[in-house]
């Protein structure tokens, strides 16, 4: 009312607002604005009386009935409304409300910050903060609404409801924001006891809502607990206090538009989200995610370095004397298992904490040579199969590198590829003869499958279907329970090798003279053709790898081991080192800066970070 009375001493007296106080507030006139954003100074250019408050919660006062105003902090000093009339050209006033008008983003972000420094309990420099910028952090009914949760005033919460309904864009939301408030009023006063209280407020007030039944039967067999602490185990409810009514806060605002009430700790989201966005974008990003602010530097851009990468030749491993067909991390990543066309499997142990690699034993005795390993879920046992024309499969404890299973049904057989069932109990195995068989840990042929000549296999994690590519240059389901197949992939080319992720969802596969495939297994469709490899008809074996298996590498018949990030097309990384045909790849699934190839140059490398970061130079560089 005072400022009302103000404006009209000035359209009765002729007089116009002192300049004074238009450059404090920095506006113009006739602008409307809304309560939620900023206010434009011309509605609150005028002064108000004595004490009085501007309608964007900016304070005027006098000084020996003179106005003061305020612009950045600097005082105008007294003066009469003609005289600083004369002395503000309409080029200054214009300037002044063209400086101080705020766009939508610029509002967003002043609430945003004032909202963070509430949450710091710097609640002085938020009201100095609004004051000064004629923002509002919130709308009015907002503020009064969370005041009355805060304080579990519940009666006066839901009277507010009232008045927030005209604001919401969806005014059936008002029940379930109601049926919130009085599931919380209904817990604290079980909680204190005033079981009455609470028995009114669920038949009363929860039960004509009509809505949640399941929730109010569940709600009211906390009638039955004998104490408090029983009651919040059983609600799973941190109890009466400020910790559970914040939280019934954040739920509530998911039904209140941002305009209204900001969505709790936005500010922090949103950077949290930043960070994330760059370490997506981030190439050779090869650790945990973390989503503690605290662990990053918000000043700086996400940036990892190649050297950080597993490009640079960390251990040779020269212990075989011909080709080196194969290679595995086990499970838990802490072993190396190597197979070789010098008729030995070599375990290798994985120092943790230089990840230096020493040889643990050598099983001995596969006549064709090794061309494929299999670790158990467990990692207790090891099944090596060989070539085409070999009809033999071993089954190895690594613990006491005892054989404990030498299997094979036909010398006609061919037994080239194997998968364990997730069970640990089972595996199938299978070769381009026609053969597939599942079999138990001794060797008992429990399950075959007539006809199939199989390249490759994988068991998925349901532990019922099992898939084989084959020589139709498809990779087909198989069930073993209810003996029913499907097709899953279909390629132009024959599919030499193929893994599959750790979810079970993508597969990636080695396809002859067309390179490398990642396929989406269930949607059925080709994802992304990988660019670089060369492979023609050896069998290559790639694999997923590093953390979250953001990243595949493959040999390759050019004698390099590419490495690609799993969403882009062309190399991150070719690594030299090998001289011949690189036949298989391996990353740790423990240690996502470990991996390691082999190659029928006879050797295997292990590849990890750069050992000295002021030098890029190291044996089997990374080609730029």
């Amino acid at each position: 009312m005072a400022s009302a009375s103000s404006s009209s001493d000035s359209d009765t007296g002729g007089a116009s607002p002192p300049p004074s106080s238009m450059q404090a507030n920095g506006a113009g006139q006739g602008q409307e604005s809304s309560e939620l954003s900023c206010l434009n100074s011309a509605q609150n250019g005028e002064s108000s009386s004595v004490g009085g408050t501007h309608s964007n919660g900016l304070l005027s006062s006098t000084d020996n009935g003179n106005n003061v105003g305020t612009s950045n902090g600097s005082s105008v000093g007294p003066c009469t409304g003609t005289s600083a009339a004369s002395t503000a050209s309409s080029s200054e006033v214009g300037s002044l409300k063209k400086k101080k008008r705020l766009t939508q983003a610029e509002e967003d972000v002043i609430r945003l910050i004032g909202q963070h420094l509430h949450g710091l309990g710097l609640n002085q420099t938020v009201d100095l903060l609004m004051q000064e910028s004629g923002c509002r952090l919130e709308h009015p009914s907002a503020t009064k609404f969370r005041n009355h949760v805060m304080e579990g005033e519940w009666d006066k919460a839901e009277n507010d409801l009232n008045e927030l309904r005209a604001l919401m864009h969806s005014p059936n939301a008002i029940v379930r924001m109601k049926f919130l408030l009085l599931q919380q009023k209904y817990l604290e006063y079980l909680e204190d006891g005033k079981v009455l209280e609470a028995l009114q407020v669920l038949r009363g007030e929860l039960t004509p809502l009509k809505y949640n039944t399941d929730r109010i039967h569940v709600l009211s067999g906390y009638l039955m607990c004998s104490h408090a602490e029983d009651l919040r185990a059983k609600a799973e409810w941190e109890g009466k206090g400020t910790a559970s009514r914040c939280r019934l806060l954040d739920k509530l605002q998911t039904y209140l538009p941002p305009s209204v009430m900001l969505p709790p700790r936005r500010l922090h989201t949103l950077l949290r989200q930043a960070v994330e966005l760059q370490r997506d974008r981030c190439l050779y990003h090869n650790t945990k995610l973390d989503n503690n602010l605290d662990s990053v530097s918000l000043l700086l851009d996400h940036v990892c370095s190649r050297l950080q990468f597993p490009c640079y030749t960390q251990q040779i491993l020269t212990e075989h004397c011909n080709e080196v067909w194969f290679c595995k991390f086990s499970n838990d990543g802490t072993k190396l298992a190597t197979g070789s066309k010098d008729t030995t499997v070599i375990i290798w142990q994985v120092d943790p904490e230089t990840h230096q690699l020493k040889l643990l034993r050598t099983l001995e005795g596969h006549a064709y040579g090794v061309s494929y390993l299999a670790w158990s879920p467990d990692d207790t046992y090891l099944i090596a199969c060989g070539p085409d024309d070999c009809s033999e499969l071993w089954l190895w404890n690594v613990q006491t590198g005892e054989l404990r299973t030498k299997m094979s049904q036909s010398h006609e057989d061919s037994l080239t590829s194997v998968a364990w069932n997730p069970d640990g109990k089972r595996f199938v195995t299978g070769g381009q003869r026609g053969q597939f068989y599942q079999c138990d840990l001794d060797g008992n042929l429990l399950d075959s499958w007539e006809g199939v000549r199989v390249q490759c296999l994988w068991c998925l994690n349901d532990g019922r279907i099992v898939l084989a590519s084959d020589t139709h240059q498809r990779i087909r389901g198989y069930n073993f329970e209810d003996l029913t197949d499907r097709n899953i992939v279909q390629e132009d080319h024959p599919i030499m090798s193929f893994t599959v992720s750790k979810n079970g969802r993508l597969a990636l596969l080695n396809v002859a003279t067309q390179g490398v495939h990642l396929w989406d297994l269930q949607d059925r469709v080709l994802v992304r053709k990988y660019q670089g490899v060369t492979q023609g008809f050896y069998t290559i074996h790639s694999c997923f790898g590093g953390h979250n298996e953001d990243f595949i590498a493959s040999g390759s018949e050019d004698h390099k081991v590419y490495i690609w990030h799993r969403r882009g097309e062309l190399p991150i990384a070719e690594l030299t080192g090998h001289t011949r045909t690189v036949n298989c790849v391996s990353w740790n699934p423990a240690i996502p800066s470990l991996m390691a190839s082999a190659s029928d140059d006879g050797t295997v490398r292990i590849w990890g970070p750069a050992p000295f970061l002021e030098s890029q130079e190291a044996d089997g560089h990374m080609d730029s």
